[in-house]
Order: C-alpha cells, then sequence, then structure tokens
C-alpha cells in the first residue's frame, strides 16, 4: 500500500520530542545519512499534529525550503519569523554551544531537523525549530573519520564470536600469511552491521555483537596490541558477504547482471554490478606478482607502489569511496593498487573472463556486487581458494564523502 505524503513524514520522525532529544536525532541521524524504511507504514498523521521530518535541503524558495527527507518524500518546510534556527556541529552533546542561524544561511545539501506542524495539505511543515548541520561540517568529519579507518582499522573473517566474553576471534592477511586477532568488544564499542542488500558503509545499522557470525567479514577501529594479537574495538562494522570467485558464464551489460559458477561451492550466482559497485581489472604484471606471493615465491619486489601498512601492522590504503580498507603488509599491496587503478564496467568483460566478487549477502533473486575484480587468472591458478582472503578484509568500506556513517 503507497503511502500518503503525510505517511512518509510521520514515518521518518513524529511525536512529541524535547529540544535535546532533538539535538541527539540530530547528531545521529542528520549526520549519519537516511534511514531505513520502517517495515510497516505509520497511520496518516492529521493536520496540525506534530512532524519531525529529517533530510537534505533540496532547494529554498524566498521563506520556504523543499526538504528531500530519509523515507524519500518531498516536503516543503515554512520558516516563520518566530522559528528558531540554529547551527551545530557533529560531536556537540548539547546545545549550550549552537550557534543561532539565519534563513539565508541555509543552502542546498545542508541536513535539516525540523520541529513543527503539519500543514493541511500533509506535504507542508510550519517549522518552530529548525536544527542545522551544514553540509561543510559534514564532510570534514566524514574525511577526519575516513582517515582515523585509515589508521586504525583492521579487517578480516570471523571464526568465533564470545558473546559472554565480549571477543570476535577474526582472521587476518599479513604479508601474504594469515594471522589471527582477536578483538575486544566493550559496552561502549559502537557495533553495526550491514543489510542483506547493502553496498555501502553509510547503510551499516546499529547492531549487537550476537548477531555477528563465524564466517561473516568484519571491520574494527581502535587500538591494536604491541604484540598486534589483540584489538580493543571502539567501532565494529559486520555482515554476511559472499567471496566469489570463478569464470563469467553469461553477462548482459545493458541489464547489469553476470552470472558465475563459483570454483569452491559449483554454485552459479547471477550478480548485479550497481553504481555502486566497485569494478576494476588487475594488470598483468600485477595478477602474477600477487600469484608468486601466494605460492610463497619471491615477488621480485613491489607491485604497483609501496608496501605496508599503519602502525602495529595496521592498514593505510584506502576503500570503497575513499574509506578504509583492511588488513595490512602484504594484503595492501594489492588494496592500495586497487585504489589506484581507473574504474572499469561489463563492457570490459566477457564470457570466460576469471573474476573475483564480493556481493552482498542477497535474495533469492541473487546477490549484488560490492567488489568486482577482473584480470585474475594467475591468482586463481594459483590459490584457487585464495580470493576471499585477498578480498575479505577490503570489501567493507567505510565513511565516503557523500554520506555520513561514523559516530
Amino acid at each position: 500500500m503507497a503511502l500518503s505524503p503525510a505517511g512518509r513524514i510521520r514515518r521518518v520522525y513524529s511525536g512529541p520530542l524535547t529540544l535535546c532529544f532533538l539535538l541527539l536525532a540530530l547528531v545521529s541521524l542528520i549526520a549519519a545519512g537516511p534511514l531505513p524504511a520502517a517495515q510497516q507504514p505509520a497511520p496518516s498523521p492529521a493536520p496540525g499534529s506534530a512532524a519531525r521530518p529529517v533530510g537534505t535541503v533540496k532547494a529554498i524558495n524566498g521563506t520556504q525550503i523543499t526538504l528531500t527527507t530519509d523515507a524519500g518524500a518531498t516536503v516543503q518546510i515554512v520558516v516563520q519569523d518566530a522559528t528558531r534556527i540554529a547551527r551545530i556541529t557533529p560531536g556537540q552533546k548539547d546545545l549550550k554551544s549552537a550557534l543561532p542561524l539565519h534563513l539565508q544561511d541555509i543552502e542546498v545539501g545542508d541536513r535539516l531537523l525540523v520541529g513543527g506542524k503539519l500543514g493541511d495539505d500533509g506535504q507542508t511543515v510550519v517549522a518552530s525549530t529548525v536544527i542545522v548541520m551544514k553540509h561543510a561540517d559534514v564532510v570534514l568529519m566524514q574525511q577526519q573519520q575516513a582517515e582515523d579507518w585509515q589508521k586504525r582499522g583492521i579487517g578480516g573473517l570471523v571464526n568465533a564470536v564470545d558473546v559472554a566474553g565480549g571477543t570476535i576471534t577474526m582472521s587476518t592477511t599479513v604479508a601474504g600469511a594469515k594471522k589471527t586477532i582477536t578483538i575486544q568488544v566493550a559496552k561502549t564499542t559502537i557495533v553495526r552491521r550491514y543489510a542483506p542488500e547493502s553496498v555501502k558503509f553509510e547503510d551499516a545499522q546499529p547492531s549487537t555483537l550476537d548477531r555477528i557470525q563465524p564466517g561473516d567479514q568484519v571491520r574494527a577501529r581502535g587500538a591494536i596490541s604491541a604484540d598486534g594479537t589483540s584489538f580493543a574495538a571502539e567501532e565494529i562494522v559486520s555482515g554476511a558477504f559472499h567471496n566469489i570467485s570463478g569464470t563469467i558464464a553469461s553477462i548482459d551489460a545493458t541489464k547489469g547482471t553476470l552470472s558465475v559458477k563459483d570454483l569452491a561451492t559449483k554454485k552459479t550466482f547471477v550478480i548485479a554490478v550497481t553504481a555502486d559497485s566497485e569494478v576494476r581489472r588487475l594488470q598483468p604484471f600485477i595478477a602474477q606478482r600477487i600469484a608468486m606471493r601466494l605460492k610463497g615465491g619471491p615477488v621480485g619486489g613491489q607491485a604497483g607502489g609501496s608496501a605496508g601498512g599503519g602502525a602495529n601492522g595496521g592498514p593505510t590504503g584506502g576503500g570503497p569511496s575513499g574509506g578504509p580498507r583492511g588488513g595490512g603488509g602484504g594484503g595492501m599491496d594489492l588494496q592500495q593498487m586497487i585504489a589506484r587503478m581507473p574504474a572499469s564496467t561489463l563492457n570490459d568483460f566477457q564470457k570466460g573472463d576469471a573474476v573475483m566478487i564480493v556481493s552482498t549477502e542477497g535474495t533469492a533473486a541473487g546477490v549484488t556486487a560490492i567488489t568486482l575484480l577482473g584480470g585474475v587468472e594467475p591468482i586463481l591458478e594459483a590459490s584457487p581458494g585464495g580470493g576471499g582472503m585477498l578480498l575479505a578484509p577490503w570489501s567493507l568500506g567505510a565513511p565516503s564523502g557523500d554520506a555520513g556513517g561514523g559516530q
């Protein structure tokens, strides 16, 4: 059943909110980006009832702001002389340091949380309060978080989870070899998880430790111990993903799909490639050097740029949309090289090509590619099952320049 405009507004925010709660909601929601759609639509509120839309400014015309809400609705915000407008920055805990803002200081792209009354047409909110987070502030916050993930992030595959003990045992690849790290999860650790069809970091939703399962991929941000075996996590993002390595059985670049028979499971996957998917092709000499490393032989120097990771073996390379990638040491070579490669499209692939793919958990209809990597024939010949660990650490993204997703 389709929602009325009023219903879509109500689904984003409704009910009485104190100003303090309004602020807390703004810090966590405005910076974090779009909200997930509710499972069941709420009844449409009556004209004059409280409305709390949150979203991004699409246009401004005089005293009227066109807001695109995180539920996908378009709402007209009417600003009155008595409307209180305040600007906050990411990380503020209260309104004491909020700065008064004039209507003319609001710009397209800014994030707003509006408190007011729903108009008679169900598409207008007469604002009593407008809390603003400037687009430039959000971008700066995201850049800082992305840098922090790069410096203090690790990633890999989950071996075991001890909910009572608050630990995750994870395998990662360091200098071409597997290493086991124990992630310590405290009460203050932020835990997020990807939705089944998600390909973006900012889509990850609040979760709990007990939802993480062996075989999941996980990224953590925090501090690693001096011996590199333990990691105190401040934030964790996990997800259930498919690592698929095989040859393309068919391809339809017009529809953006391909089918691949996985070497490990012998199962054929139908994979959708979207605008959010990373599509790359390895140069032959890079693929050969990676294959040599997997075989345990000398690589004859670094392939495609400097290797190594951050402090204590942490990562330094960039991840999807500028975010971090996991691993460290030898694992970072591949990540750094891919980050430097130009994007490819499905038109650059053909039937019979060998590919390595990280995809969403998916549904019965298929899966969506997070990363599609071609030119991997030498790698699969060297290690038919090695693709998963090579791709696993960097299949999880991090805060991008388009939407938030960190603390």
